[in-house]
């Protein structure tokens, strides 16, 4: 089975990136994971930008990543508004055939997706016809506000911009309800499922410790049934990549594993694999 990783970071050597690689098996680098992925067939990934929006600081190995250019926190000028420059910039990334879309970290942020800042943001998606990914649900920073990140923000502005697509990361976890509504109502929103854990884990017992919570992610994938709209996604380094595959397989029924591990992913973000 070919799989693509449609939601990974990858950061520069220090020494707390390189402690979270190493807590989950892995080693922080492209080297460590062009490896890792040849035997785990995963043939693609993408990379969500973080930090800059300088063009050279987005070189990755072109036959192993795509990336989509991301608007967090570091970018904000004094953490309140964005560079003057904002849209040409985002536009020189959207230019590339490497760029495959752009990443919006709300929560973070703190600013709502129907604040004004981000509508160039929104037509030059349109307009390029690249997504426009987002970070949804529960965030890694309690500075960050979760209010921003609700799948019910996402919402509005899909509702709002029809041309645009994009992407709930996470699937909104934990506000599996309002996700899998989002999903369900807005055609142009797909969603991925990253990030649903976090370290090293025994799948047996997890699946019997928390059998509620896997039953809720399960209740509300097979009650929408979008499996079109739905891309396997890591959020790596935090997890074990051979490990999170099989936490998906469990979740995702095997006759939509096609779809789910590679080929929304490669339609979504335009992956031409």
């Amino acid at each position: 089975m070919k799989i693509i990783d449609a939601h990974l970071h990858l950061f520069p050597p220090s020494p707390s990136t390189d402690a979270m690689a190493r807590a989950v098996g892995h080693e922080n680098s492209a080297g460590h994971l062009r490896q890792a992925y040849g035997r785990l067939g995963i043939v693609h990934g993408v990379v969500m930008g973080n930090r800059s929006l300088e063009l050279d600081y987005h070189t990755y190995p072109a036959d192993l990543f795509h990336y989509c250019i991301g608007l967090d926190s570091a970018l904000m000028d004094q953490g309140d508004r964005p560079i003057p420059d904002l849209a040409e910039r985002v536009e020189a990334h959207l230019e590339r055939d490497a760029c495959c879309g752009v990443k919006l970290y709300p929560g973070y942020n703190k600013l709502w997706l129907s604040d004004p800042v981000y509508e160039p943001v929104y037509e030059l998606a349109a307009r390029y016809d690249k997504p426009v990914a987002v970070h949804m649900g529960l965030t890694s920073m309690a500075r960050a506000h979760l209010k921003y990140c609700h799948p019910l923000a996402l919402d509005e502005v899909a509702a709002d911009h029809r041309r645009t697509r994009f992407v709930m990361c996470h699937f909104g976890n934990p506000f599996l309800d309002a996700a899998a509504a989002v999903v369900e109502k807005d055609p142009n929103v797909s969603a991925d499922l990253s990030g649903l854990l976090e370290g090293r884990v025994d799948l047996d017992a997890y699946f019997r410790e928390q059998a509620g919570y896997a039953g809720l992610l399960t209740t509300w994938l097979t009650a929408i049934g979008r499996w079109d709209d739905l891309m396997y996604g890591t959020d790596w380094p935090i997890v074990n990549l051979e490990e999170y595959i099989r936490f998906i397989q469990r979740l995702v029924p095997e006759k939509h594993w096609e779809k789910v591990f590679f080929s929304n992913a490669n339609r979504i973000y335009g992956l031409g694999l």
